[in-house]
């Protein structure tokens, strides 16, 4: 007997989030430059291109590459063996490292994107800045190889463990770091246990976002078993319906973990104190920024038309299984 639903309920996790959606005065022109970058790669298959098209200038063009950067990344990732997505992690820090060396004939063409992009960042950020954003890059890129042994052996992360896990995988604390280009904070401060707590509750929201949002995509490409919604299905013994109810719900607890986090923030003076909401308040609208763009795009819901139809009716249709 079929006991896979039609479709499930999408719970709407950012209806209370304080900060909004906001667009950046310098977007369409910064999008036109760094999607006509990403273009002239033609790095990605046509069904990856397909998906694809559906703050200062230049830290915002920055961002947005790198952005595109985490896109192929993990789709090359995804569709590689271990030893293929060891391989292109390689390609990657070794580029990330060396902006100014030139890449070798044949390699693939993610190592001159990364120098092109890397180059750019070096020359709009701090050193410290970069030197953090590059630490991080590398540990995300490390958790990419062991998360594709995973996929191979198909293993599941408890609750807890994916969380942590996803942290790393999921790139985003290298890409919350980003938010800090026009701070520069010093370690004292960037690393204090107050400000670590709120940026991993920023990151375990967005990959809360994330799960709930590429869950059928991913489940239909079956690759879900890093996916939140999968590891509280298992681990709880719950349906789609109630594993997405359980994710917002958690959603909801961080979302009161993250305010308390800046209302309880030390001080280190009022002129670091500015910079620390400046860099927080970054924090805050990548969650919204990012939670934006997973359900209006094509990425995860097919069309345009599909993601504006889930936006108003909340409901999924649940695609088949290639499992």
């Amino acid at each position: 007997m079929e006991t896979r639903p039609k479709m499930f309920y999408l719970p709407d996790t950012m209806a209370n989030w304080p900060w909004p959606r906001i667009i950046s005065p310098h977007y369409e022109a910064v999008k036109i430059e760094a999607e006509a970058w990403f273009r002239s790669f033609k790095a990605v298959d046509p069904d990856t291109l397909k998906e694809f098209n559906k703050c200062d200038p230049e830290h915002l063009q920055v961002i947005c590459e790198m952005m595109n950067m985490t896109v192929i990344i993990e789709d090359t990732t995804d569709k590689s063996t271990a030893a293929g997505a060891r391989g292109i992690v390689d390609i990657v820090l070794d580029a990330s490292h060396n902006p100014h060396k030139t890449r070798p004939k044949g390699e693939h063409i993610i190592g001159e994107m990364m120098r092109q992009s890397s180059a750019r960042m070096v020359q709009t950020m701090s050193m410290t800045c970069h030197s953090r954003f590059v630490d991080g890059l590398a540990t995300y890129l490390r958790a990419v190889a062991v998360e594709a042994i995973d996929r191979e052996q198909r293993r599941c992360l408890s609750i807890d463990g994916n969380f942590k896990y996803r942290r790393e995988t999921s790139g985003i604390l290298p890409w919350l770091g980003l938010c800090a280009m026009d701070v520069d904070l010093p370690d004292e401060v960037f690393y204090h246990p107050a400000i670590v707590d709120i940026v991993e509750c920023a990151a375990d929201l967005i990959t809360v976002d994330n799960d709930m949002l590429s869950y059928n995509k991913e489940q239909a490409s079956g690759i879900d078993h890093n996916s939140l919604i999968t590891a509280v299905m298992l681990e709880l013994g719950l349906d789609i319906g109630s594993a997405m109810g359980w994710a917002a719900a958690y959603h909801t607890k961080l979302e009161e973990r993250f305010t308390n986090g800046l209302a309880n923030l030390p001080s280190w003076g009022p002129s670091t104190d500015i910079l620390v909401k400046e860099y927080l308040d970054g924090l805050a609208n990548w969650v919204r920024g990012h939670y934006c763009w997973s359900i209006e795009v094509e990425r995860y819901f097919g069309t345009l038309a599909m993601a504006a139809e889930t936006q108003q009716t909340r409901l999924v249709p649940l695609s088949p299984s290639v499992q």
